[in-house]
């Protein structure tokens, strides 16, 4: 085999085997947390994508796009397990999609201007922001409000946006919202999950539209989409989606949650000072 070839070869092992583990470690907190996998897909694509030869203006624009195309899947995975087990609220979900969908498909579109470097930097903001909200220890008799009414609508499109711009599922968003509004955390991350998937659906859509015919992607792309990326990360992460699903029904979820915050912290602080 010449030199060339076995390097292309070794590169493209590397990367099957880096994505699988990534889609695993994504898929669980996915189904587990009700988080989208988005807070592990998009670091691991910053670091990823340029070693295989794909740096450039696009990479954080990339990571973002890619990260909600594997959401849409593993999402689904996550979303059908809870629904199997009667945790998922429907009637929330049908009046929170409206928004998020707006919401999504704005936000896709308005981060294709936004400066690479910024959107790193908005991603480490959020991360540190997550991390720390995740450590602190929920009040024992946290007051219930009540869902907005007629502000239902804007709150949804709000997350919608972030959570797109950020390539999340915008499950780190939505769970404490629906616990503060009287949801048990397990329907809360069930809930969630159905919720991110159509959020992640327009949120890629959004993304291939403002990626469309830019000059400098990654090859393989459909607009800011990689999609041999999206496709290995997903062919894990929705097994383990319905595994993180199930387990949310027999494991201590606080102390996992509080583990992850703290990774959440290193990883947040690392890109916030990229």
């Amino acid at each position: 085999m010449e030199p060339t070839a076995t390097i292309a070869f070794a590169t493209i092992a590397f990367a099957a085997v880096a994505f699988a583990a990534v889609g695993t470690v994504a898929g669980l907190l996915a189904g587990l947390l009700g988080i989208g996998g988005g807070a592990v897909i998009v670091p691991a694509l910053l670091v990823l994508l340029p070693t295989l030869g794909k740096d450039g203006a696009w990479t954080a624009h990339q990571a973002v796009a890619t990260s909600l195309a594997t959401v849409v899947a593993a999402g689904s995975a996550s979303a059908l397990s809870h629904h199997r087990r009667g945790a998922v609220r429907w009637a929330l979900v049908t009046r929170l999609v409206p928004g998020l969908l707006a919401g999504a498909a704005c936000g896709a579109l308005l981060a294709g201007w936004v400066p690479g470097s910024w959107l790193k930097r908005l991603f480490g903001l959020f991360l540190l922001v997550s991390g720390a909200r995740m450590l602190r220890a929920a009040p024992t008799s946290a007051p219930r409000r009540p869902l907005p009414g007629r502000l239902l609508t804007a709150a949804s499109a709000g997350m919608g946006a972030v959570s797109a711009v950020l390539g999340i599922g915008g499950g780190v968003l939505l769970v404490p919202f629906l616990a503060r509004h009287g949801l048990a955390l397990r329907n809360a991350v069930a809930t969630s999950s159905a919720c991110g998937v159509p959020l992640a659906l327009a949120g890629s859509i959004g993304f291939v539209l403002s990626g469309w015919g830019r000059a400098g992607l990654a090859g393989h792309s459909l607009g800011f989409v990689v999609w041999p990326a999206a496709l290995a990360i997903a062919a894990t992460a929705v097994p383990m989606a319905s595994l993180g699903a199930r387990l949310t029904h027999r494991l201590p979820t606080d102390a996992l949650k509080r583990v992850f915050g703290v990774f959440l912290l290193a990883v947040g602080l690392r890109l916030a000072l990229w």
